[in-house]
């Protein structure tokens, strides 16, 4: 036989060796997965909403896949930190980010440098999403509908708005408000709900909006109005309708902050769908459903529709965050 044929030969013969020990580890990997505690990384403060969804999920995980799950709060950089130890992890399904929107999404266009790739360097295996926000106006606007409102904010020189960080949901809602309507804004920046929705109680805002639990204070007193909601009707405001229904227009109205599960993008596919169908599984155990619940929140999605979900968002938000000129601090 020709030397150079017999080379190919056993070239091609050692690469199909290795390909198919490769498939058997791979496989072997599922079949075994896990054998060893799993860890949830959330880049926020123990105590908050995401933490709540990732315990609770991980909560089923542990009792579904027979193993310990623990959860580790990492802090900080706007959820960067915490993103960035999972990318780095082992793709091998032991370590899950848990992590909202604004990390993967908004985070691209306010924070420079950002140290990772939300599109390339994560797979995405279910998500929850929120309901819909009250938008709220103080008392002394007079408006108790969205035309109202914008015919206020067209009197006055600037409308006086709260959000909690550039590119959350009230910074764009606002801002696309007054794009759409023409009407000038001053967005005012705070740690956190409470401290903006204490300053529309005290008439020092003309509005702002957020989440149903923490607003529930400001409508009660009669200083905030509830006027239109972001994303679908809520029970407890049945009477209020949303943006779209009275008359708002554009893909933003239609997006909802979520909170999403994730593995390193190299993680094998079948590990992938096992995690993945767990925690959509997960939708159906009682406790879980009592969190939803209790925090406003629908879901999980499955793994198909997560990722949709996850490419329209970001499409729509990151077209919008560019319109109305956000840029990194």
């Amino acid at each position: 036989m020709n030397p150079t044929r017999r080379r190919l030969i056993a070239s091609t013969a050692g690469i199909l060796a290795t390909s198919a020990l490769v498939t058997r580890a791979s496989a072997q990997g599922a079949a075994t997965f896990p054998n060893k505690p799993i860890r949830i990384i959330v880049p926020y403060p123990a105590g908050g909403q995401t933490d709540g969804i990732a315990r609770s999920f991980g909560d089923f995980l542990a009792r579904k896949l027979g193993t310990t799950v623990i959860v580790e709060n990492k802090g900080g950089a706007g959820g960067a930190i915490g993103a960035v130890e999972v990318k780095r992890a082992a793709p091998d399904g032991y370590t899950i980010l848990c992590t909202i929107s604004s990390s993967l999404i908004q985070n691209r266009v306010t924070m420079k440098d950002l140290p990772y790739d939300p599109e390339k360097d994560f797979t995405y295996l279910a998500m929850t999403t929120s309901t819909g926000g009250p938008v709220v106006v103080a008392e002394k606007t007079g408006a108790k509908n969205l035309a109202e409102f914008v015919a206020y904010a067209k009197k006055v020189d600037k409308v006086n708005w709260g959000a909690y960080g550039p590119g959350s949901t009230p910074h764009v809602l606002i801002e696309t408000m007054a794009k759409q309507y023409g009407f000038k804004v001053e967005v005012v920046q705070y740690r956190g709900e409470a401290a903006m929705w204490a300053d529309v109680t005290a008439q020092q805002l003309d509005g702002g909006s957020g989440s149903p639990a923490a607003s529930a204070g400001v409508i009660a007193s009669g200083k905030g109005r509830a006027i239109a909601i972001t994303g679908d009707r809520l029970a407890s405001l049945p009477d209020v309708p949303t943006m779209q229904e009275q008359g708002a227009v554009g893909g933003f109205y239609d997006t909802r902050a979520f909170a999403a599960f994730a593995v390193p993008s190299a993680t094998p596919p079948d590990i992938v769908k096992k995690l993945a169908d767990a925690l959509f599984e997960a939708g159906t155990d009682p406790k879980v459903q009592q969190l939803m619940t209790n925090y406003l929140i629908k879901g999980p999605l499955n793994f198909a529709d997560t990722n949709a979900v996850f490419k329209r968002d970001t499409e729509v938000m990151l077209k919008v965050l560019k319109e109305i000129g956000l840029k990194p601090e």
